[in-house]
């Protein structure tokens, strides 16, 4: 056995080896050690190699894919090796020292899962390929659980941000990419898988999409370079390789045009946290905010339209005239979302069966589906505005065979069907003759042995005669010995033809016989079981290829309903919290009224129902440039936020949250707010803050909109200062993008007279009886102060920290009054002046305790005096 397990084992290096024995899936040796500790289960041994103890787990085959998930989010690949024949066909062959045969059927990988156990069923599970060929890049990816499967061109400044956008789980690349690239982000590396170069090769690319969707050329598909072709046929033969040749079912290959979708790079869409919050989790990001879907392939979708706003006009209007259309009829919006809430996931159930690893039970979604696509059907052809709906009620519509696929599986398909078909009972009574009769005898059998006997102890006139069972002789008919013969007698005559009866056994007092009828009864009770099965089968497989042929309109059907609960969830959204329609056109406008951030008022109105404070940004050619300052804590992240996520909104197809927004259509969002450092790679806080800086400056157009917060701060404030002034220049003079940039530096306020499109702009406060109110409101002007000692003192800084902040703050202004803007000495002999204050202060409070104590009587004070002088003293130290 070890034998064969080293064999199967050579062939799979980089996977760890589920071997399967029995009930349980064992894996050995290194494989054991690796996944004991991974899974936490017990670590035994079995047998020796070269004098030492083979290590020894394993996992129950019935609840494998829980300790399967476990390994492969841990970054192990996996491979399945199956029994091919059972323990009686193995000793047929060879005798009872036989081994039954066992190879791998599948290798799971973590961009190849299609189980609903293993996936998210709200996000989809991306594979992609990327490639290089004579300097051109492309990428390719697919989710093996949908069918979804797409190629693009790339520019090498595109990688990174089309890999933020995509979030593949897993990346293969050439080994010759790997060597020149390697600034792959940290967590991107765990999910690499390195494929030799020979298989990327063009001709061998092309042959495999050609075999894969029957076809003589790729010109139906478009016009593909020679990077594309190879990142899409290198896809498929990865799959291919996986699956073992068991391909699923892939949508037509769709290629994605460079320019039609809003750039945003992976420090953007951490910043706004776009589809996980900065913890990681769904919970707190913009997609947990806007995800009002009711099922999980509308969640998905959602994702996509999020991570990849549009930039062409008409395809954004044409999502929010129907947007419209659902937030402005509630009753044609609610029916299609009850409808809704009870599809089934059409597209990954479909992936199971067309790649093998489907059951009953996702034969009777397939049903469900199509039956409640009819429904959807009814509903949008009673709507009003029919002309807007046409599109997807053509796409609903069932072609011959999809309504003969829910005829037969309407008939065929018990309710409640099983997950697995080998545990039978999924086909409707009635739909096959012959296997209700196996089930008939397999239910009935008593009833069936009891009918006979009866009969047999009619014909015979025999009142005692019964019909018994032993595992020696197995049915038999037993009657007294007296009786006995008289049927022996009858057997032996010239009619014994005529006697059905044949002599079995002799006992004392009984005899015991049995008849060709009861013989074939007892075969057909013995095998019914195994018969029924094997008809269930037979017709599952059948009814499996008929769902397969009809996989392209069913994935047509998944798609539309899929779209219909996103743009019925963007109403649902707009209508719960007044969000309106957004105009955008081909300007360089961005005039929002009334703005608000929409996490931070999801969250607002869950925690509390205490309002978002609103706030209007208009950014015309002549202002394109706000310079924003204000207290910490006041809201200017926020509102950098707050813009660019009404921007990407708006692109994507939905209604913002904003009395008004016109916005002209925006190429590329960036955002360098917030600060952390990258130790995997070595890249400190400020070197990551230049690392994206340096990205924005390098690509920002002028139809971008960019976000930056406190450029410079992680530096010397000369340093930092001159940084962040020479940034905005940049900025306003060549990039001339849109641009909020926020600063503690109020020097660089005066670049308002000298920037023609910059202009100023302040988070307001107010200050009463000695506290510090923060407004959140956004008003023209600078800000004088940035109130960062009452924001540590709020925090909880200790009083004789912010007291001696507040006295060198005093000393450090004065001192830079005193030597005007241009020169700005910040912190020019700042120590000897700080001394200095120090003991000015200190003197004049010494000075002023003394003269009170002076004039104290303790004596002849009473108890009420001396407090009202311990109160005075405290508030002179005070």
């Amino acid at each position: 056995m070890m034998q064969q397990y080293l064999e199967v084992k050579a062939n799979h290096p980089d996977c760890l080896l589920f071997y399967r024995m029995g009930d349980f899936y064992e894996l050995f040796m290194d494989d054991a050690v690796t996944a004991a500790e991974v899974l936490d289960i017990t670590l035994t041994k079995r047998g020796k190699a070269q004098g030492q103890d083979i290590p020894m787990c394993g996992v129950p085959f019935h609840a494998y894919e829980s300790y399967l998930a476990k390994l492969i989010r841990a970054g192990y690949k996996v491979a399945i090796c199956e029994q091919t024949e059972t323990p009686e066909q193995a000793r047929a062959r060879g005798g009872y020292k036989a081994l039954v045969k066992r190879e791998v059927v599948r290798v799971v990988t973590q961009g190849t899962l299609t189980e609903d156990t293993l996936l998210e069923a709200r996000k989809n599970n991306y594979l992609a390929a990327l490639v290089r060929t004579k300097g051109e890049y492309a990428m390719s990816w697919c989710d093996l659980s949908t069918g979804q499967f797409c190629v693009t061109a790339l520019a090498p400044n595109q990688i990174y941000a089309t890999l933020a956008q995509i979030d593949p789980s897993e990346l293969i690349i050439p080994e010759g990419i790997y060597a020149v690239m390697s600034d792959f982000p940290h967590d991107l590396k765990e999910r690499l898988s390195i494929e030799p170069d020979v298989r990327f090769n063009y001709a061998s690319c092309e042959k495999t999409i050609k075999n894969t969707y029957n076809i003589q050329t790729l010109d139906s598909f478009g016009e593909f370079g020679a990077a594309e072709t190879i990142a899409a046929g290198a896809l498929i033969d990865y799959i291919e390789r996986t699956q073992l040749g068991s391909l699923p079912y892939l949508a037509p290959l769709q290629q994605v045009q460079t320019g039609t979708h809003m750039e945003i790079d992976a420090a953007t869409r951490r910043s706004l946290e776009l589809t996980q919050s900065q913890s990681g989790t769904k919970k707190g990001s913009l997609l947990h905010t806007m995800d009002w879907c009711v099922n999980g392939a509308g969640s998905r979708l959602l994702f996509d339209w999020i991570s990849a706003p549009l930039q062409d006009l008409a395809a954004i209007n044409a999502r929010l005239d129907l947007v419209e259309l659902f937030h402005n009829d509630l009753s044609l919006r609610q029916t299609l979302r009850e409808i809704l809430k009870e599809v089934p996931d059409i597209e990954r159930t479909l992936a199971r069966l067309t790649i093998g690893r489907g059951g009953p039970r996702d034969l009777e979604n397939i049903s469900i589906g199509l039956q409640k696509s009819l429904g959807v059907i009814a509903t949008l052809s009673n709507a009003s505005a029919k002309e807007l709906l046409k599109p997807f009620l053509d796409q609903l519509s069932h072609d011959g065979q999809t309504s003969a696929l829910l005829e037969t599986l309407s008939q065929s398909i018990t309710q409640d069907a099983p997950a697995m078909a080998r545990d039978g009972g999924f086909i409707a009574k009635g739909y096959h003759p012959e296997l209700d009769r196996y089930r008939s005898i397999k239910e009935d059998s008593k009833k069936l042995i009891a009918e006979l006997q009866g009969r047999y102890a009619q014909d015979t006139e025999i009142k005692g005669l019964k019909i018994s069972y032993n595992n020696v002789l197995g049915y038999f008919i037993e009657v007294s010995s007296k009786y006995g013969d008289s049927l022996l007698v009858g057997a032996n005559d010239d009619n014994k033809n005529d006697n059905p009866f044949v002599h079995r056994q002799t006992l004392a007092s009984v005899m015991r016989f049995t008849t060709p009828e009861l013989s074939e009864l007892e075969r057909d009770i013995t095998q019914a079981g195994d018969k029924a099965i094997a008809i269930e089968q037979e017709l599952f497989t059948k009814l499996v290829s008929q769902a397969s042929d009809c996989a392209r309109k069913l994935k047509d059907i998944a798609h539309v309903l899929a779209q219909l609960d996103v743009l019925c969830a963007l109403a649902e959204l707009a209508e719960d919290l007044n969000y309106t329609r957004p105009t955008l056109d081909n300007s360089y406008s961005f005039k929002i009224e009334g703005g608000r951030h929409p996490i931070v008022e999801a969250a607002l109105k869950k925690a509390s129902d205490q309002p978002f404070i609103a706030n209007d940004c208009d950014m015309s050619d002549a202002d394109r440039v706000w310079l924003l300052t204000g207290p910490n804590m006041a809201g200017k992240s926020t509102f950098l936020r707050q813009n660019a996520l009404i921007a990407i909104m708006a692109q994507m197809g939905s209604f913002v949250p904003a009395q008004s927004a016109h916005i002209g259509i925006i190429d590329k969002v960036f955002s360098r707010v917030g600060a952390s450092d990258d130790l995997a790679s070595g890249r400190s806080t400020f070197m990551v803050e230049m690392v994206e800086t340096a990205a924005i400056l390098n690509q920002a157009t002028d139809r971008s909109f960019v976000i930056l917060d406190e450029i410079g701060r992680g530096t010397a404030t000369y340093d930092g200062l001159s940084i962040a002034w020479a940034c905005t220049e940049q900025l306003h003079e060549a990039n001339k993008a849109r641009t909020i940039f926020a600063t503690h530096y109020h020097e660089l306020t005066a670049l308002e007279e000298k920037l023609s499109a910059l202009s100023c702009h302040a988070m307001q406060v107010k200050e009463w009886k000695g506290k510090v109110i923060f407004l959140h409101e956004v008003a023209k002007g600078a800000a004088d102060r940035s109130y960062g000692i009452h924001v540590g003192r709020i925090a909880g800084l200790p009083t004789s920290v912010t007291k001696r902040a507040e006295s060198i703050l005093k000393t450090l202004e004065k001192d830079k009054n005193k030597a005007g803007l241009n020169a700005l000495p910040l912190f020019e002999d700042a120590s000897e002046k700080q001394e200095e204050a120090t003991q000015q202060e200190s003197a004049a409070i010494s000075s002023a305790v003394y003269e009170i104590m002076e004039n104290i009587d303790p004596d002849s004070l009473t108890p009420k005096e001396a407090l009202e002088w311990l109160y005075t003293l405290k508030e002179k130290l005070v």
